[in-house]
């Protein structure tokens, strides 16, 4: 099939272990709306974006926590367009107590321009939040790159 400008990816869905735990984290510090939410026992789930475009889901139907050595997702990445916007997510992830992989933001790349922050959700899924721009200075990983391996 030919690609289309109408193709690109309509949400993510994700297992986690325990629902309202995971709505607090995605709702109250990365800023989902929830839009709906299913409660029936068993069947638990959440529809969360932002000005009512659904782009994640949030499903209870995991028995344990994230397995990077698992074939599926790696990382789960959200962009925005400034690395002070970057900063005052990490501020508020720091405050909250979340778990870094790296410390501070870093760059994507040695000498890259872009880059940002890399945490984990309650559930241990690897998250980022990047900028285009503003890194130029921040260190790269020397172990492994920032979006590649753990």
């Amino acid at each position: 099939m030919t690609a289309t400008s109408t193709f690109r990816t309509g949400h993510v869905g994700l297992n986690v272990t325990d629902l309202d735990r995971s709505l607090g984290f995605y709702r109250d510090l990365l800023g989902f709306e929830v839009l709906s939410e299913g409660k029936e026992e068993g069947r638990r789930f959440a529809l969360l974006g932002r000005a009512g475009q659904l782009s994640l889901t949030l499903w209870q139907q995991a028995d344990g926590a994230f397995a990077p050595d698992r074939a599926g997702l790696h990382h789960l990445a959200f962009a925005v367009d400034t690395i002070e916007e970057v900063k005052a997510y990490e501020s508020e992830l720091r405050a909250y107590g979340v778990e870094f992989a790296y410390e501070g933001i870093v760059a994507h790349g040695e000498g890259a321009a872009s880059g940002g922050i890399f945490f984990h959700d309650p559930d241990g899924i690897r998250l980022e939040i990047s900028a285009p721009l503003g890194t130029d200075r921040a260190p790269a990983p020397s172990a492994a790159p920032t979006c590649g391996f753990f």
